[in-house]
């Protein structure tokens, strides 16, 4: 029964090789799955000011849509 007692280091091995694949497959599906939201486009300097703007109340949400809108068609 020697030979039996060899082969326990490749059952091991197998193992471990095992567990770190679908450690490795749990990290995968949780990085894309996370719920991060994508990276969006870059905004204009125009169009943070605009932002601010609106957040510090200087403007009403009507103006704010207006001039979203002027902006929009400037592209």
């Amino acid at each position: 029964m020697m030979w039996g007692a060899s082969s326990m280091g490749w059952t091991w091995g197998f193992g471990l090789l095992v567990i770190v694949g679908v450690a490795l497959i749990i990290y995968v599906l949780v990085r894309v799955f996370s719920g991060r939201p994508t990276k969006a486009a870059p905004q204009s300097g125009a169009r943070l000011i605009l932002d601010e703007r609106f957040a510090r109340g200087e403007l009403t949400e009507e103006q704010y849509r207006e001039h979203r809108r002027t902006l929009a068609d400037d592209r």
